[in-house]
């Protein structure tokens, strides 16, 4: 079996109302199945405000109001490709703390990688049914505490 190690950058939004937030289930890669911040990679120079923008209107059809870098943190995730393929990825994220100008989430996929935006409740969350990086803010957010600055 091969292995290809990679290195992926990308910025994602921590949006929570009360005891909601709101989240994509993924519908490909490693976070398959998964619930996962709306985020994604980086374009080749683009800013990572820039990225955050447009990743939260292609993923979840709103626009930011306002946005506070959380923290960057990084997770490694294996998961087969293909049958013989395994990507061994070292995922860098950088979070922001975000008020949207709406709080309707397009519901319908994306074409990419998402099935969906949907406020969830927070408690209703499992580290099984989350990406890393869902888990960690979440974590982070109840108890204050940040490892990646």
């Amino acid at each position: 079996m091969e292995t290809i190690i990679q290195k992926r950058i990308g910025c994602y939004a921590i949006i929570i109302e009360g005891n909601k937030i709101a989240l994509v289930k993924k519908a490909g890669g490693g976070y398959k199945g998964k619930y996962d911040l709306p985020g994604g990679g980086m374009d080749h120079g683009e800013l990572p405000i820039e990225t955050l923008h447009r990743e939260c209107m292609e993923e979840i059809g709103c626009e930011v109001e306002h946005e506070e870098l959380f923290c960057v943190h990084a997770v490694n995730i294996k998961w087969q490709i293909k049958e013989n393929l395994i990507e061994d990825l070292h995922h860098i994220g950088i979070l922001y703390k975000v008020i949207l100008k709406t709080k309707e989430l397009k519901s319908e996929a994306d074409g990419l990688d998402s099935l969906g935006a949907k406020w969830i409740d927070i408690e209703d969350l499992t580290e099984e049914t989350t990406s890393p990086f869902t888990w960690y803010a979440l974590n982070a957010a109840r108890t204050g505490f940040v490892d990646g600055i």
